[in-house]
């Protein structure tokens, strides 16, 4: 993608859930330094302030925001205080997640698909699904307000059907039924909202960010972080002429 596919995030007000480490920071991280207003959403209030801080110190314009994604007060109280500070929202990074099939992607699932244990499953699409969902649903009035609101929803190569039942798929061995059945419900929510979203001016996307070394990814992972939060920020400052309802890693466009 090149850069006149891309616009100036200089201004624009930008919700990163799940960025107080990893990830999430380093999207938070180059989001800033790209001209964004970036709100650290994490559980952890004293993280996120902490986090907040240290960005401050690189000249990024930022704000703490306790946010466990899976309370709805903590949703709803995000809403209240991003319309009272800023009266809307740009771009929403919908990073936060869990794997709990195994200790990292890197490791087989440790229970075959049908052996897994429903809390698991529940607690993973509690996280991974319902969260970013619903969120999304209440936040959208903000979105709405913007001149060119951006959602990316930070899918998997796992949440691919086709990779899931390709032998040859590097991804094929997992089997990690929580995980990854999350991330293709979460990819069809993106293709569903993305089309109600056709005709409007915002944008919604899946991104599989790569295999990183974060403490999900695991040590032996293919890309660094801040490699996998240039793809993201790729897709949160789309121009007008960039796609919608799609699911990409990079410049690919991924198989369903």
């Amino acid at each position: 993608m090149t850069d006149e596919t891309t616009v100036s995030l200089n201004g624009k007000v930008a919700l990163v859930t799940g960025s107080a480490r990893g990830l999430g920071f380093e999207i938070a991280k180059q989001l800033g330094l790209c001209g964004a207003r970036v709100i650290i959403g994490s559980r952890e209030s004293g993280r996120a302030t902490t986090v907040a801080s240290d960005l401050k110190g690189l000249g990024i314009t930022v704000s703490a925001l306790k946010l466990d994604v899976t309370s709805e007060d903590d949703r709803l109280a995000a809403f209240t205080t991003i319309d009272a500070d800023y009266g809307k929202l740009d771009i929403l990074i919908n990073n936060a997640g869990v794997l709990l099939d195994s200790v990292d992607a890197g490791v087989p699932a440790k229970w075959r698909p049908s052996e897994t244990p429903v809390n698991v499953l529940r607690e993973t699409f509690e996280a991974n699904f319902f969260a970013p969902v619903l969120l999304t649903q209440r936040l959208l009035p903000l979105l709405k307000r913007s001149e060119a609101g951006r959602i990316v929803n930070l899918a998997s190569i796992r949440g691919s059907l086709t990779h899931l039942s390709d032998p040859d798929s590097p991804v094929y061995p997992g089997h990690a039924l929580a995980y990854d059945s999350s991330k293709v419900a979460l990819n069809a929510f993106t293709v569903l909202l993305g089309e109600e979203l056709r005709d409007t001016s915002i944008k919604v996307n899946a991104i599989h960010p790569g295999w990183l070394r974060t403490e999900m990814g695991g040590k032996n992972a293919d890309l660094s972080v801040e490699e996998g939060a240039r793809t993201v920020v790729q897709y949160a400052c789309l121009a007008d002429d960039g796609p919608t309802a799609g699911f990409f890693s990079r410049d690919e466009r991924m198989p369903w």
